[in-house]
């Protein structure tokens, strides 16, 4: 009986997968590290069709067509966008690129994916935006992964259901030459922060050193201060959060671990921990098993590529699936970054 539940078990999910199919065209505009490493093996995953592969180069164009065999190359955006069965672009290219390719493909009607940065100022965005409602395009999302990861799915609905009083986060890497560093890199954490509480308001924003930078903002009632640093190390680089809530303290390390332990009662604001010793128990909320080696242990999951994809395919073809990180989504995200990129 256990044996045949476990065979019919197996047979509808396998079922379930194979029956997960999509019907519409797209196309891929770059083919960068941050691509070929977080995107692609996404989209193939998904069986996503994709009909063209954008280049600048020539080269690059015979590479791909030997590389992936179905797949058309291109140098010439106008090309996808005159194809009328292309209903969805994905755009990785050099960031400087990324406004002047998103307002192109925004103002041919077409459903837009474009890693972030989306473009380099809150001026820029409100352009996009505006092109977004004139030309009626169905879906127009931005790259910003963490937050479709599931630690920070699991964290949000914790939090929907508690008083927070406070967070930490501290976002360290080694030095950044290339590209812009707020728009490049401190993004993330900026949105996470903006996801998570809310609109903020800037209390203080200081830069201490030519890449790091000092944040305090207040969301309602929630106050968090945020180190955003170039100035550390590659092999140490780190994105930790910790949250004070009315129930406990939340830890998120990576986007790989969330853990919590639970406020310590009291009486008349006497802790009775002090007066009977207990230990200390942490609940893991999520962790990444690096043992089993299926899907949902892989870091293009865990740190939330997969469903940052998945969610926009699905919203093109028609189905049911919520997108967190619209234009509309972004503004304070970039009122924040244009206040630190003025200092």
């Amino acid at each position: 009986m256990i044996k045949k539940l476990i065979e019919s078990y197996r047979r509808i999910r396998t079922e379930h997968a194979l029956n997960h199919t999509y019907r519409h065209q797209y196309a891929f505009v770059g083919m960068g590290q941050h691509s070929l490493t977080n995107l692609y093996p996404v989209l193939f995953s998904l069986q996503v069709p994709l009909k063209y592969i954008c280049v600048t180069t020539a080269r690059k164009a015979r590479l791909i067509g030997t590389k992936y065999a179905g797949i058309e190359p291109t140098t010439s955006l106008q090309r996808i966008l005159d194809d009328e069965t292309v209903k969805g672009v994905f755009v990785c290219a050099a960031p400087s690129s990324h406004y002047r390719l998103s307002s192109d493909i925004l103002a041919s009607g077409k459903s837009l994916f474009v890693e972030k940065p989306p473009c380099s100022s809150l001026k820029e965005l409100d352009s996009l935006i505006g092109l977004h409602q004139k030309y009626h395009s169905p879906v127009a999302m931005v790259g910003l992964q963490k937050r479709y990861a599931p630690a920070i799915t699991i964290l949000k609905k914790r939090l929907c259901k508690e008083q927070v009083f406070s967070y930490d986060l501290h976002y360290v890497t080694g030095a950044c030459p290339e590209g812009n560093v707020v728009t490049d890199l401190y993004i993330h954490p900026i949105d996470l922060v903006t996801h998570l509480f809310g609109k903020p308001d800037i209390i203080a924003c200081e830069k201490v050193a030519s890449g790091t930078y000092l944040l305090m903002l207040r969301h309602g009632h929630i106050v968090g201060t945020l180190e955003l640093s170039t100035e550390h190390s590659w092999t140490d680089a780190g994105e930790n959060l910790r949250i004070c809530t009315s129930a406990g303290v939340y830890c998120l390390s990576q986007m790989e671990e969330l853990s919590f332990v639970a406020r310590q009662p009291s009486i008349c604001h006497m802790p009775l921990e002090k007066l009977m010793p207990r230990n200390r128990t942490v609940e893991y909320l999520y962790s990444r098993n690096n043992f089993v080696p299926i899907l949902a242990n892989n870091q293009i999951c865990s740190q939330g590529y997969y469903h940052e994809v998945k969610a926009f395919v699905d919203k093109v073809e028609g189905r049911r699936s919520a997108i967190h990180t619209g234009l509309e989504n972004l503004r304070d995200t970039y009122r924040i970054m244009d206040c630190i990129s003025g200092l």
